[in-house]
């Protein structure tokens, strides 16, 4: 928006050529940081009381942490704060044509609207448990779905009018289109090698992506502030990646695919690092709000979104290792459970809790401890990400 009004200024008079600055995309990046931070900080005190006065507090499941239960009436969808200055900060700092920064963001208040109703179940009726997983998940898949179909054919194109007449395309042929090398599987540490997976196999991947990483950072928000940073860190690396493939020049100087309009997801990206270090000012513990599923499947879903149009899925999946992780550790948690109860007539567990950090706490380390742990594990998980720019 502030782009626009700047390119218009200019035409205006050359008195306004100071407005040049925001044609920069670091420039305007680094803005969007700072006034998503300002509107978390502000806004921050403001929506923390009126949930408190909307009496809409966090329930603990009677089968949680015992050390949990003082946490009981915390307010939660605190979420509402994050996609609020994500998206004020991003409205005003990107170029409002680029569609990779309108689908990120369609997606990011799809899954958002997602959790707020997961939210307003377990406050509204007292029921922990929420929305019902199928109900959940059938949601969930719809909007993965439509942002995969349209994902798949808008890498190799540079407008929605050529993108729909690719798949129109893609439909008279009988569902047969050869896609270009950039919408393969980019496999990190090698210089140009790509899989090529075809319509059906990037819908399927990015869809799972997408979800996957919704459902991963939902897991992991279990402790004070644990899901939030590693989400800044994973999001500002992805930022880097998007500037990268976004530059004709670094990216055929990195040997990465350039995808025209991908540089702008850096705005995205830096004005959710900034909402999520304004939240995590309100977070950090103990916690005077909590994100919730409105924050947590939203954040999620804009990873897993980000990562698939930069061409990143792999790389998300290292710099996100604790997401992937905590998910692993929940799915084979059931898994054995339902297994040795078929197969012995007891349910047996692998961990002493899951998700995996409940498994520490269990064990005996302090919720501070396994926060601040889990922080140094993504950041040096990040490291080694940013490190595939070069090492390739």
């Amino acid at each position: 928006m502030l782009l626009s009004l700047a390119q218009w200024l200019q035409t205006l008079s050359p008195e306004f050529a100071m407005f040049r600055v925001f044609q920069y995309l670091t420039f305007r990046a680094v803005m969007a940081a700072m006034t998503a931070l300002l509107i978390g900080l502000l806004a921050g005190p403001y929506v923390i009381r009126r949930l408190t006065e909307l009496k809409i507090g966090q329930p603990i499941r009677g089968y949680g942490m015992e050390s949990h239960l003082s946490k009981s009436g915390t307010p939660t969808m605190g979420g509402v704060l994050i996609l609020l200055s994500i998206s004020i900060s991003t409205l005003l700092w990107f170029d409002l044509s680029n569609r990779f920064v309108w689908i990120v963001l369609l997606v990011t208040l799809g899954f958002g609207a997602i959790g707020w109703v997961d939210d307003w179940r377990k406050v509204v009726n007292k029921d922990p448990e929420g929305m019902r997983s199928r109900e959940k998940y059938f949601w969930q898949s719809v909007i993965g779905l439509l942002a995969a179909l349209y994902l798949v054919f808008s890498i190799s194109e540079n407008s929605n009018l050529k993108v729909l007449e690719l798949f129109f395309d893609w439909v008279r042929s009988g569902f047969h289109v050869s896609l270009p090398p950039a919408a393969g599987l980019q496999l990190p540490f090698f210089k140009e090698v790509s899989y090529p997976l075809g319509v059906f196999g990037f819908v399927l991947m990015s869809y799972l992506v997408i979800v996957g990483a919704s459902n991963a950072v939902n897991l992991t928000d279990g402790l004070d502030g644990l899901a939030i940073m590693p989400v800044v860190m994973v999001g500002s690396s992805l930022g880097v990646f998007a500037y990268v493939t976004g530059s004709a020049v670094y990216s055929k100087y990195l040997f990465f695919p350039h995808i025209a309009g991908s540089g702008e997801l850096l705005i995205f990206c830096s004005a959710m690092a900034g909402a999520g270090l304004a939240f995590l000012w309100f977070n950090t513990y103990p916690a005077q709000v909590f994100m919730g599923d409105v924050g947590a499947l939203a954040l999620g879903a804009a990873l897993g979104t980000i990562a698939v149009i930069v061409r990143q899925e792999i790389v998300l999946a290292i710099m996100g290792g604790i997401f992937v992780v905590e998910a692993i550790s929940v799915m084979a948690q059931v898994m054995y459970f339902k297994y040795t109860k078929k197969r012995y007539g007891e349910g047996r567990r692998i961990l002493k809790m899951a998700p995996l950090h409940h498994h520490f706490e269990k064990s005996g380390w302090k919720e501070t401890q396994v926060v601040v742990r889990f922080w140094i594990i993504t950041m040096l998980l990040c490291l080694l990400g940013l490190s595939t720019l070069k090492l390739r």
